[in-house]
């Protein structure tokens, strides 16, 4: 029965495809609020912030199946030109990979492996700024193939390799 679905002993060498998370880390965090308490004052009686957010995510293979991602989010609040407040975090996880064929790994590190780390990333600059005095940061949920598709296309062309 095995044999019927394809599932026998030439199966064995195949494994499934997977993607586990081994442990996962800050590995860089800075928060700033240079000018409280003024700006807690005046963030309040002046409405909210214009906040920039830059999003990056960067590997490191460990091993033959063991790859670090690395997400960076960095954010900047500024009110009437005066910063509000600041943070820099590099979350990491180490994940392994199993039965992804090789022309797909990079797109599952560079997607999957920062999609399952941002929610905890947003957990993190939300309990800090908050701890700043300010109402929690909530990061709005990133597209993470859209970023991947978009990096692509931006090192097509610096290398001049004309879209198809």
């Amino acid at each position: 029965m095995a044999n019927e679905n394809g599932n026998g002993a030439g199966a064995a060498d195949q494994q499934a495809p997977s993607l586990n998370t081994l442990v996962q880390y800050i590995k860089d965090f800075s928060f700033e609020n240079p000018n409280a308490p003024r700006s807690l004052i005046q963030q309040q009686q002046q409405g909210g912030p214009q906040i920039g957010l830059q999003v990056n995510v960067h590997a490191n293979a460990l091993g033959e199946n063991d790859i670090e991602t690395i997400l960076t989010l960095e954010g900047k609040a500024t009110l009437n030109d005066e910063t509000l407040f600041a943070f820099e975090l590099s979350y990491a996880g180490v994940f392994r990979i199993f039965g992804v064929p090789q022309e797909q790994v990079h797109a599952v590190v560079m997607i999957d492996c920062p999609r399952l780390l941002f929610p905890f990333a947003r957990a993190i600059v939300a309990e800090a700024v908050r701890n700043g005095g300010f109402p929690p940061l909530y990061i709005d949920p990133i597209d993470f193939a859209a970023l991947y598709r978009q990096r692509l296309e931006e090192m097509q062309a610096q290398q001049g390799t004309p879209n198809a």
